[in-house]
Parts: C-alpha cells; sequence; structure tokens
C-alpha cells in the first residue's frame, strides 16, 4: 500500500494515514532495525501516547505508546477484540493473501485471536495442558536440553550464546513438551524465529511450521503418547484437527519468543560483574533479573494487534470502527508518565507489559521463567570462569516490527 495514495482523497475511511497529509513512519525497515527505542520515542514526541504508522507493506495501523492507553486496550477485549475478522483493511481487500502480515494478524483458530465464550474454552484447555506438562517436568527437560547444548561448545573455551544456546534451549523443551522428535524442534527453530522477523519468508515458514505440527496431531491421533498434542486431542474442551494445530503453533511461537528473553537475561546477567557474582553465589535471584529484562528489553517489542469495535478516542486520537491497533510493550514500559527516570530501579515490580494483560495475558509465562532459570543456572554451574568475549558496547541488536534481537552474545571460559 502506497502512502502518497492514501494520503489522497482517496484514503480509505479512518486509515491513520489520512490523518495529517504527511508520510508516516514506518515500522519496519532500516530505522527501526537498527534503533527502534529512538523511533518510539520520536513518534511518542510528535504524536503523543498513539501515534499513525505504517507495517510491512505499508499497511496503516496505529501503534499504542502509552502504558495506560496500552492496558486500557488490552484489559477491553469487547471494546479492542483480537479478531482480525473484524480489521476493516481485510474485509476490504486491501491485504493481500501474501502479505508477511498474515501470519502475525490473520484470525485463526486459537484462543489468541478470540473473544467472550470461544477464547475462554480455548484457553481453558490451554492452560490446563500446559499445568499438566509442568506436572511432568518441564524443569528435568529444560536441564536435559541445557546440558546437551553446553555439550556442543563445552571443549571449545569459546561460543555464541544467542546462536549455539538461546536460540534453542526454550524451542527444544517445548518440542519435547508437544511431543515432537529433536530434528523436528531444532528445524522449528528456524522457521518460528522467521515468523516474527516478517519480510517475505514469514508466510512460507509459517507453512512449515503448520506442516510439522500437524503431522505430529495426525501421529498422536492414531497413537497417543504423555504429551501436549496427546492432551490437546483428548481435552473434554472437544477441539477439532485445526484448533489443536493452531494451538500447538502458539506455544511454539511463545517459545520463539523466550529464546529473546533468555538472550537478554544473559546478557545483563554478563555485562554486570556484581550480577554475575550474586547469582553464582546465591545472594541474586534470577527473577530479579528477569524482571528487569522484562521492563528494560521485553522480549516482544510490539504486540498484534486489536482491532476496533466501534469509533473511540484514544490518546487524543479518533478511532474508527475497524482500524488496526499494534500495542508498544517495549515503549509503553517507557513511558515517562509511569516511568519517569528511566534508571529508577524497576526491582520488585511486576507492572510491567511483557506478558501482556487482560483475558489474554500469556498463560505459559510461569513454564517460561521456569525454563530461563534453569538455563541460565545450568550455563553458570557448568561454565565456571564464564566471560564475554567483547566489550558491552560491541554488543549489537537487529529490530523487526514485533522485536528485538541480539545479534550475538561471544563469550568464552577456560577448558
Amino acid at each position: 500500500m502506497n502512502p502518497q495514495t492514501l494520503n489522497g482523497p482517496d484514503a480509505p475511511r479512518g486509515c491513520p494515514v489520512a490523518h495529517g497529509g504527511a508520510e508516516l513512519a514506518r515500522l519496519y525497515g532500516p530505522d527501526v532495525a537498527t534503533d527502534p527505542q529512538a523511533v518510539y520515542e520520536r513518534l511518542r514526541k510528535e504524536h503523543g501516547s498513539v501515534a499513525p504508522v505504517l507495517l510491512e507493506g505499508d499497511v496503516a495501523a496505529w501503534l499504542v505508546l502509552g502504558y495506560r492507553e496500552t492496558r486500557r486496550v488490552l484489559d477491553n477485549p469487547s471494546q479492542f477484540p483480537r479478531d482480525a475478522r473484524t480489521w476493516r483493511d481485510w474485509q476490504e481487500g486491501r491485504i493481500a493473501e501474501t502479505s508477511a502480515l498474515i501470519p502475525m494478524l490473520a484470525w485463526r483458530p486459537d484462543c489468541v485471536s478470540q473473544d467472550g465464550e470461544p477464547h475462554r474454552r480455548l484457553r481453558g484447555a490451554v492452560k490446563d495442558v500446559l499445568q499438566a506438562a509442568v506436572v511432568r517436568g518441564i524443569r528435568r527437560h529444560a536441564t536435559h536440553f541445557a546440558n546437551k547444548q553446553i555439550d556442543g561448545f563445552a571443549a571449545e573455551g569459546r561460543a555464541d550464546l544467542v546462536a549455539d544456546y538461546a536460540d534453542y534451549v526454550p524451542m527444544l523443551v517445548m518440542s519435547r513438551v508437544l511431543g515432537l522428535a529433536e530434528a523436528q524442534g531444532r528445524r522449528l527453530v528456524e522457521s518460528c524465529a522467521a515468523v516474527l522477523k516478517g519480510g517475505e519468508e514469514a508466510l512460507v515458514h509459517d507453512g512449515v511450521t503448520r506442516e510439522i505440527l500437524g503431522e505430529l496431531v495426525e501421529r498422536r491421533r492414531a497413537e497417543p503418547g504423555s504429551d501436549l498434542a496427546t492432551d490437546l486431542l483428548g481435552h473434554h474442551a472437544a477441539l477439532d484437527h485445526h484448533e489443536v494445530v493452531d494451538h500447538l503453533r502458539m506455544v511454539m511461537i511463545a517459545a520463539a519468543v523466550t529464546t529473546n528473553l533468555l538472550a537478554r537475561v544473559l546478557r545483563l546477567v554478563l555485562t554486570d560483574a556484581s550480577r554475575l557474582s550474586g547469582l553464582i553465589g546465591g545472594q541474586l535471584n534470577i527473577s530479579a533479573v528477569m524482571e528487569e529484562a522484562m521492563w528494560n528489553s521485553p522480549p516482544l517489542s510490539v504486540l498484534p494487534g486489536r482491532f476496533a469495535a466501534g469509533d473511540v478516542e484514544l490518546g487524543g486520537h479518533h478511532i474508527e470502527a475497524g482500524d488496526l491497533l499494534v500495542l508498544g510493550l517495549a515503549p509503553g514500559n517507557f513511558d515517562p508518565e509511569v516511568r519517569p527516570d528511566p534508571h529508577a530501579s524497576v526491582a520488585g515490580n511486576q507492572a510491567h507489559l511483557a506478558f501482556g494483560s487482560g483475558p489474554h495475558e500469556c498463560p505459559g509465562q510461569s513454564m517460561g521463567q521456569s525454563m530461563i532459570e534453569i538455563a541460565v543456572d545450568v550455563l553458570l554451574h557448568r561454565l565456571p570462569g564464564l566471560r564475554l568475549a567483547v566489550e558491552a558496547d560491541e554488543l549489537t541488536s537487529t529490530a523487526s516490527t514485533w522485536e528485538s534481537r541480539l545479534d550475538s552474545l561471544p563469550v568464552e571460559f577456560p577448558v
């Protein structure tokens, strides 16, 4: 979609690009890739707590930057539903079936895409099977795969804790929980990461993910096992084939997001000697480090998406029925109205937006935190003398619309 066309007399009703007449900031591309926080703060200065932006393909949306406004949207699904079938641009044919936004925004038969009673039915099933997975030993699986990944580089004396460790441990744990073979789990590492990254390959990799999970569901229908896929198939909520596949996909995408949080936590640990010694000596709990990471670099920077059920005022802007809103979890966490001093300690403050809020708040957050706790603990005790192999200011990140990921975390350690 061309922003110049949208600014003209044929701009669709309610399209944010039509508000103001100037070409809008893109929430993708080189500026966001290198310094997303600067883009968020510029938009906050220019537009306030809600800003008109363009997503991939120059699709118009509102980016919610304010903490209170984000909570308002998340906590009011009747006013801001998640159901993409209410998205005006989709209804009117302006979103191509090949759009890179489809994997993150399109309606699916899962609890993330629905509200009300359908949401309660499906979310209840997901919570039940995740709890069963915890009972079966999520920490045991995390310990196994953390050690297995470390085995792959322990003799080298150096590693990249993003590519060699953080990218894999949560994904392999959840693959095992779902009932997948390890080789399939390793294939999903690339595909789920590509879905979150966006771009031309997102739709292709989303198809790969669905194919792997669809085959798993068919196998477990014929040969039940002790795993999450079997539990969903047998749940009293009576999920159909597509509902089971899409919920397994949802769990794997959440695991891919968790890999980013693990990398961010490891960065905090390895760039601060007092944190590192505190964790090793037992004076510091890893939950405090996770808390800091979730405030300052939430694993999902921007949450997709909500759609206005009717005309509404939000952050001083007139949002029209069918408009798309994407929720800035990272800029919301730095909203100066609720966090005037971004350098002040956030210890003990769990009011961050990293897990969302309201009826759609992440149901697997405790499981993700358990995996990170184990992954950090195993790493520090397996590799005494672990240290960063470069200066902290040499560490770089690359952002997409939805997340900002560390490019690498090079470390060295005695062999």
